[in-house]
């Protein structure tokens, strides 16, 4: 049989017990989520994850949301993969922000491996935004806001037709992979075969063009593709790619990148070789180093983006989502929303809308 000092202290025991379980569950209730996500605080949560860190394309992306998070008291969570192409850790980022119960998440998809992860966390209420790269199909996320990728590739691609003056084309295309799908890669590829009057057949694949003929830009006339290497958006592998198109045609005079970086290690490969004055590097980006790039007389033309404009957009997206359940439409006319690009070039051509990349410089990727 117990004392009664025993049971005294038995009894202070539970009832401290049932004080703390009490104190918890006030705890809870206070922190119980709003709708707005963020692991339950009431506090917006927004996750943004990028392809890369090595490309300033998405780092220009961070300092945007981070500018706007900071504006709207929104919890931002930072993700990017190691390299482009890194599709393991943008799953893993999805996987992360569906546990925090983020509200949203913006992502440049890598492609289309990471799609099954992105409807799981729709399907677990998070609204998804693409940037930059539209999924392949476009609804696997809620929209999409990005440049459009094929009439940027239009404008460099008409661009370069006319600085040809009919001359023979050998042209050396430098995309993005050449084992992984994405929307970004094909849509900028097609496009720049497009304005320069080359007929293209499979919209979704790169490569499989008639490797003769003759293009319609400009003025017209033959063409010769000597093919197309992959250099993962990197400097270094655009240099690599660069070096092994030249090993199939020495004869190369323009070349096609995927971006500024791949755009700029193509012309690092062609200076080795003593041909960069005899050829014409064009690219999408438009980025400070990239405008300065066309300045200085390395790149012939870029499309200009706007990265920040993109992030940015998304954010204020999902935050209105939150506060007042409005959703964001897609542009007339297209399944995303268009954030534009413009042509870059101090070689203006008549009847082809551009900037001067001293206008460019005024604003590229949100200055």
């Amino acid at each position: 049989m117990r004392s009664i000092h025993s049971n005294l202290s038995l009894a202070k025991r539970l009832l401290a017990t049932a004080a703390v379980v009490s104190l918890a569950a006030i705890a809870m209730t206070g922190c119980s989520s709003t709708g707005s996500g963020s692991g339950g605080t009431g506090q917006v949560g927004v996750a943004l994850i990028v392809k890369t860190t090595t490309n300033p394309f998405f780092v220009s992306m961070e300092d945007s949301a981070k500018a706007a998070a900071a504006k709207d008291g929104v919890k931002l969570a930072l993700a990017a993969g190691k390299k482009d192409g890194d599709a393991a850790t943008q799953i893993q980022a999805i996987e992360d922000s569906i546990s925090r119960g983020d509200k949203g998440i913006l992502i440049t998809p890598i492609d289309s491996t990471v799609n099954s992860a992105i409807e799981k966390a729709r399907k677990a209420g998070l609204y998804v935004i693409a940037l930059d790269t539209p999924p392949d199909p476009a609804n696997t996320v809620d929209i999409t806001f990005a440049t459009n990728n094929f009439d940027a590739g239009v404008a460099i691609g008409k661009w370069a037709a006319a600085q040809l003056d009919g001359k023979d084309a050998v042209i050396g295309l430098v995309d993005l992979f050449s084992n992984q799908v994405a929307s970004v890669d094909y849509n900028r590829d097609q496009g720049f075969l497009t304005g320069m009057g080359i007929d293209t057949k499979d919209k979704t694949k790169n490569g499989d063009e008639d490797k003769t003929g003759t293009y319609t830009g400009g003025k017209g006339g033959k063409y010769t593709i000597a093919g197309n290497q992959p250099s993962n958006g990197d400097e270094a592998d655009g240099r690599t790619a660069m070096e092994t198109l030249l090993s199939k045609n020495p004869n190369i005079n323009l070349v096609y990148s995927i971006n500024e970086p791949a755009g700029y290690g193509a012309y690092q490969a062609l200076k080795a070789a003593g041909k960069e004055k005899d050829t014409i590097v064009v690219s999408i980006d438009g980025g400070c180093t990239g405008v300065n790039e066309v300045k200085e007389g390395i790149l012939g033309a870029t499309s200009q983006q706007y990265p920040g404009k993109m992030a940015s957009l998304g954010m204020e997206a999902i935050v209105k989502l939150a506060k007042s359940g409005t959703k964001p439409t897609v542009s007339s006319g297209l399944d995303f929303f268009n954030t534009g690009s413009q042509l870059v070039t101090d070689k203006p051509v008549d009847g082809l809308t551009s900037i001067s990349t001293d206008d460019a410089a005024k604003v590229c990727w949100g200055k």
